[in-house]
């Protein structure tokens, strides 16, 4: 008994600091996951926004004090940082009914498209239909499930402007060209890097 007791005495500043560490990201899953409104519709963006920049300006002002140990401006000090680089995309859900607000929720939700589309196919793998249509498949599936959502789609892309148009093509291809390199060349690296070796030879050769 002394032992273990001696043992929690040796441990006892360390635990105090990582409970201290743990009750900053405890805070902030609180904030997001908007357990501390009384009423749903208390949760909205603006009233999230709020709160998480307080407690980001609240974190930063303890990362510059002077009584911070080293060990916990750190550990802090990163999850500072990817709170930080995170925040506009963490603030965007609350507006919106239905949206995913949690990791899982996004898991869920991609995983119902992704049965959909596997049936819609006749294939196990979404793979190909995902490197043509990429980020549409989910912009669609959207409207689709809204009121007479069919309908409103078609209205809002018959006002999309030409050039409009033009700009999202072009990005919506460079985006399956990325993907599809990659594709081949995880899956088919020695033929992937025998055309560059081809392309290159002919490059030299003009």
């Amino acid at each position: 008994m002394k032992t273990i007791i001696g043992l929690h005495e040796e441990k006892k500043e360390i635990l105090a600091s990582i409970s201290m560490m743990h009750t900053w990201v405890i805070e902030a899953e609180t904030i997001l996951s908007g357990s501390w409104a009384q009423h749903p519709e208390e949760i909205t963006n603006q009233a999230v926004g709020q709160l998480f920049d307080a407690y980001l300006n609240r974190l930063f002002q303890f990362l510059n004090g002077e009584e911070i140990a080293e060990d916990e401006k750190g550990r802090l000090g990163e999850l500072f940082r990817v709170l930080k680089h995170l925040r506009p995309g963490l603030i965007q859900c609350y507006d919106i009914e239905g949206f995913p607000r949690t990791n899982n929720d996004m898991e869920r939700t991609i995983r119902a498209i992704k049965m959909l589309y596997r049936r819609i196919s006749g294939r196990k793998n979404w793979n190909t239909y995902l490197l043509c249509y990429g980020r549409c498949v989910v912009y669609q599936e959207w409207w689709l499930h809204q009121p007479d959502g069919e309908a409103q789609l078609q209205a809002r892309l018959r006002g999309v402007p030409t050039a409009s148009w033009h700009h999202a093509r072009e990005q919506t291809r460079q985006s399956h060209l990325e993907q599809l390199n990659r594709f081949r060349f995880r899956h088919q690296p020695l033929d992937y890097l025998a055309s560059l070796e081809k392309r290159w030879e002919q490059t030299i050769g003009t």
